[in-house]
């Protein structure tokens, strides 16, 4: 199967005068082994700026990829709920500060649910509830940020659309 995610956002603060862009894109695929397993990798890339009276103040972009199971509890139905593990590495990489770069590790438990359209195409939601991130910077003396988290936020779901082949 192939699904992902895209995300696109632009806020602009008059009083403030700050303007933050961002720009995301995750594809993944992934391959059934039994009717219930899948397993699968995905690649990203993003990209966010913040300008504060126009100077740009943070221009960072992100590259990373990661694995991923799933189990499938209701596989044979229109309605297809899924929990899936994953584990991501990313390195983030500072415009501004061209020496300062961030390398990430994390891995998150998620809960969703396929509704299928037809055989093939199938509207997916998706909801990382269980987090784990690590993260350090790449320069000397840097020390590991580490952040857990159980997601109670609904604004937290994702929703995609998932072609199985």
């Amino acid at each position: 199967f192939v699904t992902g995610s895209l995300s696109i956002s632009s806020s602009n603060n008059q009083n403030t005068e700050t303007k933050e862009s961002g720009f995301g894109i995750v594809p993944k695929v992934g391959y059934f082994f039994t009717e219930n397993i899948a397993l699968g990798a995905k690649l990203g890339f993003s990209s966010d700026k913040t300008t504060v009276a126009g100077a740009t103040t943070m221009d960072n972009s992100t590259v990373g990829f990661g694995v991923f199971g799933r189990y499938y509890f209701t596989p044979a139905s229109q309605f297809s709920v899924f929990t899936e593990l994953g584990f991501d590495f990313a390195t983030m990489k500072d415009k501004i500060a061209p020496v300062e770069k961030v390398n990430m590790f994390g891995t998150q438990l998620s809960l969703g649910l396929n509704y299928f359209v037809s055989n093939n195409f199938a509207i997916e939601a998706s909801y990382a509830g269980l987090q784990y991130q690590s993260k350090k910077s790449d320069v000397e003396g840097a020390k590991n940020i580490s952040s857990f988290g159980l997601g109670a936020n609904l604004s937290a779901v994702s929703i995609g659309l998932l072609y199985k082949f």
